[in-house]
């Protein structure tokens, strides 16, 4: 009997393999990091046998038996930690905080090192592909501490949208919790997903940022999940995130 291929993606076969997204795959094919049988492939579009072909990334071979059971968890993240997988400055990564796991996870997305909050990471690539695709925009929600007295027409201001070096930003909601004149609590959400998005949105109206934690992304929630702590992901919870990328309401949370 003939043994029929069936030929993926080199980039879904990284992704599959639990080793980062297929958007950051895709990234260090370009990058020329990604060998296949031998040679360096640093072009889109190339697509293997998982059974027969070997593939290896920065000198290391990806396992053959790439089909490993798909789990996400959600982090609290503290401040300190990078979500990186390798860090060349030494710093703490976020995959110290769950190392007891046998699981490879990557964290979804980034939260940088002086901000805490909810982080997911899991070895399910085209779930992490789809979460950080910008056409499905998920709500993310922020605590924000800021030096100074925030008052009604910063709030105004902030609203009203500002304008980032990379393009004008504005926020779903904001609210102002508590407003003093040395320092004030904001609440705000947004869908997109820009490098430092809500600490430069805050600095182009002249606040600078004491603390950011973010507590939500999409329905999911920090309730119950203590700092530097995680759970599982629940079956329902992921079958949910699904159903959002869809195209039945993408952006409906």
């Amino acid at each position: 009997m003939v043994q029929i291929k069936e030929q993926i993606r080199l980039q879904k076969y990284i992704a599959d393999c639990g080793v980062t997204s297929r958007r950051r795959a895709e990234t260090m094919i370009s990058q020329g990091r990604v060998i296949v049988n031998g040679e360096v492939v640093a072009r889109q579009g190339v697509k293997i046998d998982p059974l027969t072909d070997q593939v290896m990334i920065d000198g290391k071979k990806l396992a053959l038996n790439y089909r490993v059971t798909k789990k996400t968890l959600l982090l609290h993240k503290p401040i300190g930690y990078v979500t990186t997988m390798d860090d060349p400055q030494n710093r703490s990564l976020v995959k110290d905080l769950y190392a007891d796991l046998k699981e490879r996870l990557f964290p979804v997305g980034r939260l940088d090192i002086n901000t805490s909050g909810l982080l997911l990471c899991t070895n399910d690539g085209e779930l992490a592909n789809q979460l950080m695709h910008p056409r499905y925009k998920f709500e993310k929600e922020y605590q924000i501490t800021v030096a100074g007295h925030f008052d009604k027409s910063d709030l105004a201001a902030l609203k009203d949208g500002v304008e980032l070096e990379d393009g004008p930003a504005q926020p779903l909601k904001a609210e102002i919790k508590h407003s003093h004149s040395r320092q004030s609590e904001l609440l705000m959400v947004i869908r997109e997903g820009r490098n430092r998005q809500v600490r430069r949105m805050m600095m182009a109206l002249g606040f600078s940022v004491i603390t950011l934690r973010r507590t939500r992304l999409a329905f999911l929630t920090l309730d119950g999940v203590q700092k530097g702590s995680w759970r599982w992901l629940q079956a329902a919870e992921v079958k949910r995130l699904r159903k959002m990328t869809e195209g039945e309401n993408p952006c409906k949370n």
